[in-house]
């Protein structure tokens, strides 16, 4: 029995077939072994004289080595990679091994591995052996669909282990949640020619199909609703501005919706405060908060999660054009009040600000997650390790919390408090878009989403500014968008909520 798994035409290299026979000519296996492993562990697999080459080379490995994986030939043309785990792995550890196997198999030119499964098992028998698969699949997400040279090259893990329902529940949530992150990648990658709000629209329509309630809102319904903070942010674009809306009822009752709400400002120049213009290519990325909410909402529909779940993502383009909004104009908000808009740049704020009362007042949420590219100041506090957290509500931040430490895609919370209030009061309206006087920018910022929760419902804002994108890459990740966010909410539900 063969199971083949290609979730992404473009955007993965990498194919897991699943096998229950071991094809002993096979020119390259991948075993998983600890540094006390004995001949016993892998016998019936290779004959005695590779049995003690192991062996011999596992009592060369300084105890020290930071080295997981290494090599030795079975003959000329065949390779034993082993695998090394320790007693103490989690599970992310084990999706981080996996991710590390998938580089090395890349890096080393090899096409095809038998990947022994049943020794990962034997080994330590309290990992779930998928999330090491899980971490080399996330690993392997590339974004390439613009290059001219259309030659791929797939790599494929012929799996062997034992395949039984569990296996195979298993894989349907994790790939579903693949679908998701990969989705949310996708997304966050496409150029702002390509991906602007008419057509970002058009690709969440898409999602029907497979079970989501959609919703799409264009100007004309946005104006007679009263959204005017957010459509003044799209006003200078050519391209249309939206509010869509994602429900997922997974549930027989009609308890209330978990709620998620993200920020998609499709390219930001800053409009009439307009950016320098080095990095500004980088603002594609602007509206990753929205597409965490979309691969997220995705990911529900595909595992058939069993939660009633909304999205709701405000998607806009940022010009300055003859149209556009001008630092000193006065919009009246979804919620009824007032905002001056001092800085066009400071516009992911505006658009939140309409779509989080829209989402608490039409869905009546159990709570609220909002995520968004929002400040700069968050780097500035956290770098690239931690996403910036806010709320009015303790038990749903130590539960984000909780989740982001199982998933490694941490948070950390900065305060609230009534005092910063006065940095955004304004003069001539109910309040400023901006604080003027300086500091605390990403605190501000959520002082200012935090007014346009009017019915005290829990509420978490998530500022996703340094983990979005990554030049350089992480554990899970090759560079480029992360997809930081939808593992964490994922987390969250599970734990929590299903």
């Amino acid at each position: 029995y063969v199971f083949q798994l290609l979730l992404y035409k473009n955007s993965m290299s990498l194919k897991i077939n699943y096998i229950n026979t071991l094809n002993k000519s096979a020119k390259n296996k991948a075993i998983f072994l600890t540094m006390d492993s004995n001949i016993s562990d892998f016998k019936g697999i290779f004959d005695e004289k590779i049995n003690k080459k192991i062996i011999t080379f596992l009592k060369n490995i300084k105890k020290n080595n930071k080295n997981k994986i290494f090599s030795i030939n079975q003959d000329f043309d065949q390779k034993i990679i082993i695998i090394l785990l320790s007693r103490k792995n989690d599970l992310f550890e084990s999706e981080k091994i996996g991710a590390q196997f998938y580089d090395y198999i890349k890096n080393n030119h090899i096409n095809d591995v038998v990947v022994l499964g049943s020794s990962f098992i034997s080994v330590e028998p309290n990992l779930n052996f998928d999330s090491f698969l899980h971490g080399a699949e996330l690993k392997s997400y590339e974004f390439n669909i613009y290059k001219s040279d259309k030659v791929k090259k797939i790599i494929s893990f012929n799996v062997l282990v034992n395949k039984n329902n569990s296996v195979m529940q298993t894989r349907k949530k994790l790939n579903a949640l693949l679908n998701g992150v990969n989705f949310t990648k996708d997304l966050v990658s496409e150029p702002g020619n390509i991906l602007h709000p008419d057509e970002y629209a058009k690709r969440i329509m898409g999602l029907k199909k497979l079970g989501l309630k959609i919703t799409v809102y264009d100007e004309k319904k946005l104006k007679k609703m009263g959204c005017n903070a957010l459509l003044g942010v799209g006003q200078g674009s050519i391209r249309g501005s939206y509010l869509v809306t994602m429900e997922w009822n997974g549930k027989k009752s009609k308890s209330k919706p978990l709620a998620f709400v993200g920020k998609g400002v499709c390219f930001d120049t800053g409009g009439i405060s307009l950016k320098p213009a080095k990095f500004m290519e980088d603002m594609t990325y602007d509206m990753a908060g929205s597409a965490v909410v979309v691969g997220l909402m995705k990911n529900f529909a595909l595992r058939k999660a069993k939660i009633n779940a909304v999205g709701v993502v405000g998607l806009v383009e940022n010009m300055p054009g003859g149209n556009a909004q001008r630092p000193g104009d006065i919009v009246k908000s979804y919620s009824g009040k007032t905002i001056e808009v001092l800085n066009t740049d400071a516009e992911g704020r505006l658009v939140l600000a309409d779509a989080i009362t829209f989402t608490e007042k039409k869905f009546k949420p159990s709570f609220i997650v909002d995520l968004a590219t929002l400040t700069g100041a968050i780097i500035v506090s956290l770098g690239s390790e931690y996403a910036g957290l806010f709320s009015n509500n303790d038990k749903l931040s130590k539960q984000i919390y909780d989740a982001g430490q199982k998933v490694r895609e941490k948070v950390w919370r900065l305060p609230l408090h009534k005092n910063f209030d006065k940095l955004m009061n304004s003069k001539n309206a109910d309040m400023q878009n901006i604080n003027y006087v300086g500091g605390a920018g990403s605190i501000t910022a959520a002082q200012f989403l935090q007014r346009f929760i009017l019915n005290k419902t829990p509420w978490v804002h998530l500022d996703i500014a340094g983990m979005a994108f990554s030049k350089y890459g992480g554990a899970l990740n090759s560079g480029g968008a992360t997809g930081y966010g939808v593992r964490l909410l994922n987390k969250l539900v599970e734990d929590n909520y299903e």
